[in-house]
């Protein structure tokens, strides 16, 4: 899609649909209450059986409206749309609790993937979906915790409701759910897990080098370091490969036996000019530092 608006309003539905479908097919017949908003309207629904999207309309109404007062322009229009929509789809899809899935482990780790693709789509949507991770914002402003450390404090709060209200298991189970649901958030959103960040020092520098570039086509940087021990000079190397380049340069390096310390890290995404193939930002002709 070509219109970045109109993408980013597509992610942004979409993403709500699929939290809808993960909530109402997952994590609600599962009893499941999954930290945030969600979890609270499923405590509230095993308790007082208040449904759900009402619990989630009006929850997220006043906190929506705080943190429009107290955060100001961290607020946009995309913010009110996901707000909001995620409770229309939890709304539209109530039906699916009848023919969900009521094992606790299936809709733990099911419901974790389902949430975190929706969530990552509309992460990637420029959206926001409120709720506790606005009052994780207005924590913060008025403290000196991290956001990071004041959404778990708030999905802590959650899940031991949870223990007391559902049950210790169902608890447990909502932890497994947070974890996956972070990890398949960190992919879509991300993409993690598809790249690779080769480190190498050497005091071959130019046979090294010449060997990235003639295997995977890749450029390479270079900076100058010393041996903490010896005191020698090497050069240390590193560049950006997809997975499958360097699952093979792994391989030819070990083949040609290179003296060389090579370490290989995860790249989560990678933002610029000069590694995407396919956008044709590579030429044979010369490397790129």
């Amino acid at each position: 899609m070509k219109n970045p608006v109109l993408r980013d309003y597509f992610y942004m539905i979409m993403g709500s649909i699929l939290v809808g479908i993960s909530y109402n097919f997952f994590l609600l017949p599962s009893e499941i209450a999954a930290g945030g908003i969600s979890g609270v309207s499923t405590i509230l629904y095993n308790a007082f059986h208040i449904q759900p999207y009402l619990t989630q309309a009006l929850i997220n109404i006043p906190i929506f409206i705080a943190g429009w007062i107290i955060l100001g322009r961290s607020f946009s229009l995309k913010t009110a749309i996901a707000t909001f929509l995620i409770p229309f789809f939890i709304f539209i899809s109530k039906d699916f609790v009848v023919h969900g899935v009521h094992n606790s482990l299936l809709g733990a780790i099911y419901g974790g993937i389902v949430l975190g693709i929706g969530l990552g789509l509309v992460y990637r949507g420029k959206g926001s979906t409120g709720g506790t991770a606005t009052l994780a914002q207005i924590v913060k402003k008025y403290t000196s915790l991290s956001s990071g450390f004041c959404q778990l404090i708030v999905d802590a709060v959650v899940v031991l409701m949870s223990a007391f209200v559902l049950s210790f298991e169902s608890a447990l189970y909502a932890l497994m759910s947070i974890y996956v649901t972070s990890k398949v958030i960190d992919f879509v959103e991300l993409k993690a897990g598809d790249n690779k960040l080769v480190f190498i020092i050497t005091d071959q520098e130019a046979v090294v080098g010449q060997l990235i570039y003639d295997t995977v086509e890749r450029g390479y940087t270079k900076i100058n370091s010393m041996g903490g021990f010896t005191g020698a000079e090497k050069a240390l190397l590193f560049s950006v490969m997809e997975q499958r380049e360097a699952i093979y340069f792994k391989q030819v390096i070990n083949d040609e036996n290179i003296d060389a310390f090579t370490v290989f890290l995860s790249a989560s995404d990678i933002i610029g000019r000069g590694f995407s193939k396919e956008k044709n930002f590579m030429t044979k002709d010369v490397p790129h530092d």
